[in-house]
């Protein structure tokens, strides 16, 4: 944890730090994959000081909680770093008392060997690209609540928005 402290934010990293979990998301040990440790910082958001008349009360400086997890936030950031590549999922591998730390696998959608494999060949069709930033790796369907079905979920689908716009 204090080496990776010392690293930069990413950090491309050679073996998965948890094989058994990056097998699960769909990690394959060939080319086409690229790992990548990312650091973001840890907790809730914090908010300038105000110092405007209102009673303290209504500050609003801790206790606010961003609408995107800190995981979705370490893939889209990782994403932008790496614009060639495609997020394909990611889980957590640790924390410190300032920063987690997430490895996001990632998955090069122009390369041969990743365009013969069956398995895989779906992420290098044209609706799979920027995936990450429109909610569509695990992490970001779990934001979205779509990890969740029937009863108090009922709005969740097709997304929030659209249900909203719906014409009841």
């Amino acid at each position: 944890m204090q080496e990776w402290r010392r690293e930069n934010t990413f950090t491309r990293v050679d073996h998965p730090t948890r094989l058994d979990r990056a097998r699960n998301l769909g990690y394959k040990a060939k080319q086409g994959y690229v790992i990548v440790r990312a650091k973001v910082r840890r907790g809730s958001m914090r908010k300038p000081r105000i110092n405007k008349g209102r009673r303290a009360k209504r500050k609003g400086e801790k206790k606010i909680t961003a609408a995107k997890s800190i995981q979705r936030m370490a893939e889209e950031r990782t994403s932008r770093h790496y614009p060639n590549l495609e997020v394909l999922n990611s889980y957590w591998v640790g924390e410190d008392g300032k920063h987690k730390y997430y490895e996001i696998i990632m998955v090069d959608p122009h390369h041969p060997v990743i365009k013969a494999d069956k398995k895989i060949n779906w992420i290098c069709e044209p609706q799979h690209t920027r995936r990450v930033q429109r909610g569509l790796t695990s992490a970001g369907k779990r934001g979205r609540a779509l990890h969740k079905k029937g009863k108090g979920v009922e709005k969740a689908r097709p997304s929030r928005r659209a249900h909203d716009k719906k014409i009841k």
